[in-house]
């Protein structure tokens, strides 16, 4: 798809969700063809249009009516076992979303803030540290899901996994918190370029993380 077919399919996609949604997708700050050394632009003109998409417009029609059209996301998750299943998947496919859009760029060499690198050493050991234990927590992952690093209620920074479209953020995972960076092991996220090698997927993805938005995203969990 040409850019100018792009453009406008964005707009309708926006437009549609305007006319009468809570939850609304953000606009991509980048082109797809932007991430073309990690992901390529097909993927993510498919990931972010149809699947993206389609969490944001079932989760806005799975509240509709319900006093959930008042809250926000992190509210509805935070309580996720009051709700229903669509309201999990389609909620929880919504935030995800959203945030692992935002944790990716197509600027080289962003670095953790001195605070955050701090506290990944602390944590971890080092940054490589992280990245092995984030990435055997997707590798490890069956089927599909998502892996995090996330900050706990004392400020720890920990890493997970959750199934489907779950995320520490809702009361029934084990391990509950702020979701910092996020790491998406559906196959829709990688298969076209990788097909099953989901590791080299996992090893390349580090190449286009924004690490500036990930630590503001940490100090943010810290005021929580």
């Amino acid at each position: 798809m040409n850019i100018l077919k792009s453009a406008f399919l964005a707009t309708a996609i926006f437009a549609a969700q305007a006319s009468f949604a809570q939850f609304k997708q953000t606009p991509l700050p980048y082109a797809y063809t932007a991430l073309e050394g990690a992901i390529d632009a097909q993927t993510m003109e498919i990931h972010y249009s149809k699947h993206a998409a389609a969490y944001t417009s079932n989760l806005n029609k799975a509240i509709a009516g319900t006093p959930a059209e008042k809250e926000s996301i992190e509210s509805i998750l935070g309580n996720i076992s009051k709700h229903t299943a669509a309201v999990r998947n389609n909620g929880g496919g919504h935030y995800n979303h959203e945030l692992f859009w935002s944790i990716l760029t197509p600027t080289a060499g962003t670095k953790p803030s001195a605070k955050l690198e701090k506290a990944i050493n602390d944590t971890f050991g080092s940054l490589d540290g992280l990245k092995e234990k984030i990435n055997a927590a997707g590798a490890s992952r069956f089927g599909s899901g998502w892996s995090w690093l996330s900050v706990d209620k004392a400020g720890k920074l920990f890493v997970s996994s959750t199934p489907n479209q779950d995320n520490p953020l809702m009361d029934v995972v084990e391990e509950k918190g702020t979701p910092i960076l996020g790491v998406d092991v559906w196959e829709h996220a990688y298969y076209l370029r990788y097909q099953n090698k989901r590791a080299d997927y996992l090893t390349t993805i580090w190449n286009i993380i924004n690490w500036d938005e990930v630590s503001a995203r940490y100090e943010k969990a810290l005021k929580k």
